[in-house]
This record gives C-alpha cells, structure tokens and sequence, in this order.
C-alpha cells in the first residue's frame, strides 16, 4: 500500500518527514488552505514522488510550478476539465484527479476521465477542498466498476487504521491503489507529527 502525506508546509518538518520514506509528498498550492506551500520546499530522497496540489488553477500555472519544484505529478482538487488532464499528461508527468465523495455520488460522472489521468482520488465532501478531516463511508465505493487504481483520502488517522485495513481486502478495496492522510497527522495547519507520521507507516506496513 502506497502513503501519501499531504499539506506539507515547513522545511525542516518536511525534511524529517521525508526520512520516513513515504511514497508521495504532497504540496498545496491554493491560497485559501491553511497549508498553502509558500516557501522552499527542500531537497527529499529522489524515491519519494513530489506532488504538486492545486485548485481550479490555469494550466500555465501548473507547469510553471512544476518546472519551479521539479514535480513528479500533481494532483487536481478542483473543476479541472479532461482536456487540461489530457495536457498535462501529455508532459509525461502522474495525473491524480481529486474527486469529492457523499452518499449521493454519481461515478458516472467521471467516465470522461478514465483516459486522461493516472489516478482518481477519492476524497469526503465537505466545505473545503480537502483536509475536512472526516471519512466518508466507503461503502459507496461499492459503486465504483473502473478498473483505474485510486487514493482514498479523507479523513484518515490512526484510528481508522483497523477499519481501512478490512476495507481493503474487499474487491473495490483492492483498487486501491494509496491512501492520502493530512489533517489527522498534524500538531498544526501544515505542520506534521512525525511520530504518528512513523506509526502510520509501521502499522500499514505490518499489511
């Protein structure tokens, strides 16, 4: 199971972070998020994939950030169309497309995404674009007939860990292809706990 930890923010929290070896590092570029990466991100292992987080952003802008921090995908938390996924797929960088999941949740509705992004993420509904820090039911994703591999985000900390581990023995459960943790790892906004950063990568390693 792959790990992406998400909203960070601070240099040396991301440094210590990174010794953990997730798989994915997230960096959120959205002014209105709390976690907005506004300073240098520095040097991390080349194994770990830097992932670029945007909202409704302009494609110009994407690829000027991903020249900036040297991105290895990024991930579209907002209304971004096929046709951008398609262009920035065309640049040989992941495509992780964002989708926000209720109970009333029509998977039909990203079918014209199947093509042009890497992955989908599925992540809780709620006022903001992600880090709402509470699950949504899983059972919905019983819905979910594509074959493409997803993250699953949404409110996700230790103590869901047992629960998601179930989860993932189920048939829709083994699509998945990562989970995204952020809000129930910090001490603060964009500031990670590394302890339970290290707990978690220990508890999902014992499978």
């Amino acid at each position: 199971m792959k790990i992406k930890i998400c909203g960070m923010k601070y240099p040396v929290n991301i440094q210590a972070v990174s010794k953990l070896k997730p798989d994915y590092l997230g960096f959120i570029f959205y002014e209105m998020s709390p976690r907005h990466c506004t300073g240098n991100i520095p040097e991390i292992p080349n194994t770990i994939k830097k992932v670029g987080v945007f909202v409704n952003a302009d494609l110009e802008t994407i690829q000027q950030k991903i020249q900036q921090y040297k991105f290895n995908a990024v991930q579209l938390h907002g209304k971004e169309s096929a046709t951008m996924c398609q262009a920035l797929k065309d640049t040989s960088i992941e495509v992780i497309k964002v989708f926000s999941v209720d109970a009333h949740f029509d998977f039909q509705s990203i079918i014209n995404y199947e093509n042009v992004c890497d992955y989908y993420l599925f992540d809780t509904k709620g006022q903001q674009h992600g880090g709402n820090g509470f699950t949504f039911d899983w059972d919905i994703l019983k819905n979910y007939h594509s074959d493409k591999p997803y993250f699953l985000s949404g409110g996700i900390g230790i103590n869901e860990l047992d629960t998601l581990k179930a989860f993932l023995k189920t048939d829709v459960g083994q699509k998945c292809y990562a989970i995204d943790v952020n809000s129930k790892f910090e001490i603060d906004a964009g500031l990670k706990d590394v302890e339970r950063c290290r707990e978690l990568i220990d508890k999902l390693g014992d499978g």
